[in-house]
């Protein structure tokens, strides 16, 4: 867990993942899952509660990129339906909000207080990232948030999007902190020479 209070008062720009940083990554998935199921179960007469154990049993112990697959292979599915599955993976209008770690949402609001910049640089598909974005339940911090898409210049480790951060809201790099979950932030941040905390416990 992060305290705002034991983070170095000199900097003033705060760099964000989305994706297990801000947010549970499985609530969105899990949802998408529930919607996919449901239209499936209307389509092909599938059972719904079954689809979903399938796809939320694969994402917790494979990882995302094989739901389809496994569901395919389990149900007997049309290959047809992957594009739907990508289409819904992307736009889902979900059931419920998404909700912050309630951490980061008290971190995010000291930050807030304090009139420093808070910055979103996230990976994955530009798209699927904003469509996240615009359902997560933001407790009216929605106009302090910039957010910047990695994947539309190079997703990170590599280092672009940072720069371009630097550039376009002219700050120091010695004043920047990248808070995030996993290698590549720290690895990007890294490269681009500014601090970066690892978040556990979330």
């Amino acid at each position: 867990m992060i305290r705002y209070a034991d983070i170095d008062a000199r900097k003033d720009a705060f760099v964000f993942e989305l994706d297990d940083v801000l947010y549970p990554a499985k609530d969105y998935w899990y949802q998408v899952y529930y919607l996919f199921a449901s239209f499936l179960e209307y389509t092909e007469m599938i059972d719904a509660k079954e689809a979903t154990n399938n796809m939320t049993g694969t994402y917790s112990s494979e990882g995302k990129e094989h739901v389809f697959d496994n569901l395919k292979k389990k149900l007997n599915l049309d290959e047809k339906y992957r594009a739907n599955f990508n289409h819904l993976s992307n736009t889902a209008k979900l059931p419920l909000k998404l909700l912050l770690f309630r951490s980061m949402l008290e971190l995010l609001q000291e930050v807030v207080m304090d009139r420093k910049k808070i910055f979103i640089v996230t990976n994955g598909n530009p798209g699927q990232q904003l469509n996240k974005i615009k359902q997560v339940e933001w407790n009216g911090l929605e106009p302090y948030l910039t957010c910047y898409f990695a994947n539309e210049l190079v997703p990170k480790p590599e280092t672009d999007c940072i720069d371009l951060l630097i550039k376009e809201h002219n700050l120091q790099r010695r004043n920047i902190v990248m808070i995030g979950a996993d290698d590549t932030d720290e690895q990007c941040a890294e490269a681009s020479g500014i601090d970066f905390i690892k978040l556990t416990g979330l």
